[in-house]
């Protein structure tokens, strides 16, 4: 007997738009269907969107996800920025907002602009809290996703261990969702352009090196949130520079735009970005050797996952391919063919907006899920029938 929750999936997922081909995927009975369906549409999850093509009398109704009906806030929070969205329940955006803002500067600072800036694309639209059914938020650490709470953060002095969860619930009573940045991305990423391959790994090169990794669809996060944290391994103990990690030698000492920008005396990625793409040669020779350097541990990513696609994102990813090539050249030479003969090397897609976008679709699975749709109903029926 299957429940509400997983009619829905069968509905999202365009295996079944009307009653009738419900009643004939599933084998439950007419009743059965109407009842489920007529939960899920007074809740607001699903509408009847049009008609479909009749096989005699009266046209059929065609249900979809209303998508319009709620709404996702998502936050993605970088080491120099903090960019917010407003979108619907298909993830698709409504409104942005972005501004300059150091992470460092606390949870307090960063949280309270966060909670300003959602209520202000709010009001632009036109829209009440009310209708806000999940919150996401990404930032540059690991994160324990049963607390909501960071981890560890060598780019977040001052948010280990901080309630993020909380800080934003004070404003919504809706399920709120904390995820590491790379993982973010590399959903945003694979949703936008590569469901069709089973397998992503997406390099972030910004300030530090972060990586997120999609298997089947899903975000791999390891065992202690800690998968793709290969900005920390070391490569090279006897390097004289010392990463933020406190170690010597990480491929982020040795490759990241933190890196990069000490070694060319500027004071950010983003500069090195633009000394790249002014045809700058000193620059253009490092952010190639950086490329080659992490592209090592990138060559060992790809023989343990062989994956479809290995995406470059992040401030490095605007330097005119040059990072990119740099990491090609070392990746093809240090890999079986086999492993790389079907694999595409690329910069993303999305630039910027690969975490708004990751985490509005995070947000949305958990939302739309069967058991999320399920606990909502009854919580609905006991709160009437009280």
């Amino acid at each position: 007997m299957l429940t509400a929750g997983q009619i829905l999936q069968l509905i999202r997922h365009g295996s079944c738009r009307t009653r009738k081909e419900l009643i004939e995927h599933t084998g439950l009975s007419r009743s059965t269907i109407t009842e489920r369906v007529d939960r899920l549409i007074a809740a607001g999850y699903i509408h009847e969107s049009g008609v479909g093509a009749s096989g005699g009398g009266r046209p059929p109704s065609v249900l979809d996800v209303h998508a319009a009906r709620r709404l996702i806030l998502v936050a993605d929070l970088g080491a120099t920025h903090a960019r917010v969205a407003l979108t619907d329940l298909a993830a698709r955006p409504m409104a942005e907002e972005r501004t300059e803002m150091r992470i460092e500067l606390g949870p307090d600072a960063v949280l309270s602009w966060v909670r300003e800036a959602f209520q202000r694309m709010l009001d632009r639209a036109g829209r009440p809290a009310a209708d806000v059914c999940g919150i996401g938020l990404d930032v540059p650490g690991s994160v324990d996703h049963v607390t909501g709470h960071v981890i560890r953060s060598f780019l977040m002095p001052g948010w280990d261990d901080h309630p993020v969860r909380e800080a934003i619930r004070a404003s919504y009573d809706v399920p709120i969702l904390v995820e590491n940045d790379a993982n973010a991305m590399a959903l945003g990423e694979w949703w936008s352009s590569w469901r069709g391959t089973d397998s992503l790994v997406l390099v972030k090169v910004s300030t530090g090196i972060g990586t997120g990794i999609v298997l089947d669809g899903q975000v791999y996060r390891g065992v202690e949130d800690a998968a793709g944290n290969i900005g920390h391994v070391r490569l090279r103990e006897t390097d004289d520079r010392v990463c933020t990690c406190g170690s010597r030698g990480c491929v982020a000492s040795l490759a990241s735009g933190h890196a990069l920008a000490s070694d060319l005396g500027v004071s950010s990625s983003r500069e090195v970005v633009r000394l790249v793409q002014s045809g700058d040669a000193a620059a253009i020779a490092k952010v190639q050797e950086a490329g080659r350097t992490l592209g090592v541990v990138l060559a060992t990513a790809v023989s343990l996952l062989n994956p479809g696609v290995l995406v470059l994102a992040g401030d490095m990813a605007r330097t005119r391919e040059h990072y990119l090539t740099g990491i090609r050249e070392t990746v093809y030479r240090r890999s079986l063919p086999y492993t790389t003969r079907n694999l595409e090397i690329v910069t993303g897609s999305l630039g910027d907006r690969a975490g708004i976008v990751g985490m509005a679709v995070i947000v949305m699975e958990h939302v739309l899920s069967a058991a999320a749709v399920d606990t909502a109903l009854a919580e609905a029926r006991r709160d009437k029938v009280s």
